[in-house]
């Protein structure tokens, strides 16, 4: 099956593009894939067929209905951006006959448009849970069903994510299914040139020796920072949760089935305290000198800059592209570690789906989800997916290597702030203030102002964990 899967992949990039020439463009609907003509070569579809029916990971089913709808941003089908098709949507296709429609959606009107669905009984079967703010935000707006009937989380095909899955119990029932952790949240984005010409070590280095942490870092921020020169410490506006989450100990968490804000926890105070140590060092760029308030992630290639933590996505383009904005010897490695925790945490996302209420088809979501647990098992598939990063993204092996770290990280320490599936409002007021320690606010004053007003957002939802309407 693995070799089998692995040329699969290979084949999947040209053979898409070979058929996207040959599409028309000329629809324009939201419900249905412009690009549906984009197909795989019939050698591609014998393959999976194939390694589909020899392996006994895949419940042998026969789908009644064979189309299941989904409503993002994005669509799962080949789009006009050109790439490929999904392995797993390949494997839909020929293991169980399936298809996706597609419904488009923006990010603004993206729930709006889903409660309209649910109401209009349009039967919209599954949502993207990945953005951290549909669960358990869906299900106590009664948008969302379980997704126990259908997925089978002690089977093998589950079994590696059954514990992720299990942390996320909603109200006795798994309202989303996470189909894995991921890794690529937020990395700590430097210039090996900087820090060789600055004298410090390198910090993938430290990773290695075990001594990449809190104390490194800030070392290295202190050593190099010195505003007349230019010389500028942290940037961007992913670093703040970026450390917050080495604590593992996220802003809202999930004990025993219910919502449980940890802003009195004593490791969100202690790094609460670095952040507002490091802003009063001048170690956080913003605002510093004459830097203003505008990140500056070119200023990292041009060597003023000594980390900005972002999320990898940023790697995910043309060789050229990130070297235009990072240098020519940019490199990452994972945030620093909490030099008390036991364990190492980083920013953990998810790959996670949800079942929307009223769903037309969720027997044909789950085998379909079913199929990408499939795919991300196999590991010839992976080497085939990071060849990719080589040729299309002009990455190094340590750099895939590096990727591959974090993603190990991400496998044995997946901690999730669910802070934005509580409510807007509560995700908005964590934003702005979690940030304030940074800016020079101590985090006692933080916490007097904002405690009561987060622990009624957690109570009201606690109180009503399910609506029998959708609102």
């Amino acid at each position: 099956m693995k070799k089998t899967l692995a040329f699969i992949s290979a084949l999947l990039s040209a053979a898409a593009m070979l058929s996207l020439t040959a599409c028309g463009n000329n629809k324009d609907s939201s419900s249905e894939n412009l690009y549906a003509d984009v197909d795989v070569d019939s050698d591609v579809r014998d393959a999976v067929n194939q390694a589909a029916s020899a392996s006994d990971l895949l419940p042998d089913v026969e789908l009644q209905n064979k189309t299941i709808k989904w409503m993002a941003t994005w669509d799962i089908n080949p789009d006009a951006s050109g790439k490929n098709k999904p392995t797993e949507l390949v494997v839909f296709e020929e293991k169980y006959g399936g298809n996706i429609e597609y419904h488009q959606v923006t990010w603004d009107n993206r729930y709006e448009k889903l409660a309209e669905s649910i109401n209009s009984g349009e039967g919209i079967d599954f949502f993207w849970a990945g953005d951290m703010d549909a669960f358990p935000k869906g299900a106590v707006r009664g948008m969302f069903t379980s997704v126990d009937d259908y997925i089978d989380f002690d089977s093998e095909l589950w079994a590696e994510v059954k514990e992720t899955n299990d942390s996320l119990i909603w109200n006795g029932n798994h309202y989303c299914a996470v189909v894995q952790s991921v890794g690529d949240k937020v990395a700590c984005v430097y210039n090996r040139k900087t820090i060789q010409e600055a004298g410090l070590e390198d910090p993938a280095e430290l990773y290695e020796q075990g001594k990449w942490d809190w104390n490194a870092f800030e070392g290295m921020l202190q050593s190099f920072v010195d505003v007349e020169k230019q010389h500028y410490g942290i940037d961007g506006w992913w670093f703040e949760f970026g450390l917050i989450d080495t604590t593992g100990v996220p802003a809202v968490s999930i004990e025993d089935g219910k919502l449980v804000s940890n802003l009195g926890n004593p490791a969100m105070e202690r790094v609460q305290n670095f952040l507002y140590d490091l802003n009063t060092t001048n170690c956080i760029a913003i605002g510093v000198g004459d830097y203003g308030w505008t990140a500056h992630p070119e200023f990292v290639g041009e060597g003023k800059v000594l980390f900005y933590p972002v999320g990898l996505y940023e790697f995910y383009n043309e060789e050229k592209t990130w070297k235009e904005k990072y240098g020519e010897d940019a490199f990452f490695v994972p945030m620093p570690k909490d030099p008390e925790s036991d364990d190492y945490y980083i920013p953990v996302g998810m790959e996670a789906y949800t079942f929307v209420k009223g769903g037309s088809n969720p027997e044909g979501t789950a085998r379909f989800l079913d199929c990408k647990r499939f795919a991300i098992m196999d590991e010839d598939t992976k080497a085939v997916a990071d060849q990719q990063f080589v040729d299309d993204y002009g990455w190094t092996d340590e750099m895939l290597e590096m990727k591959d770290e974090m993603q190990r990280l991400a496998d044995e320490n997946a901690i999730f702030d669910l802070s934005s599936g509580v409510s807007t409002d509560c995700a908005n007021l964590l934003d702005q203030n979690m940030r304030a320690a940074a800016r020079g606010t101590p985090w006692n004053e933080t916490y007097d102002a904002i405690y009561a007003t987060i622990e009624t957002y957690i109570k009201e939802v606690n109180d009503n964990p399910i609506a029998n309407t959708v609102e």
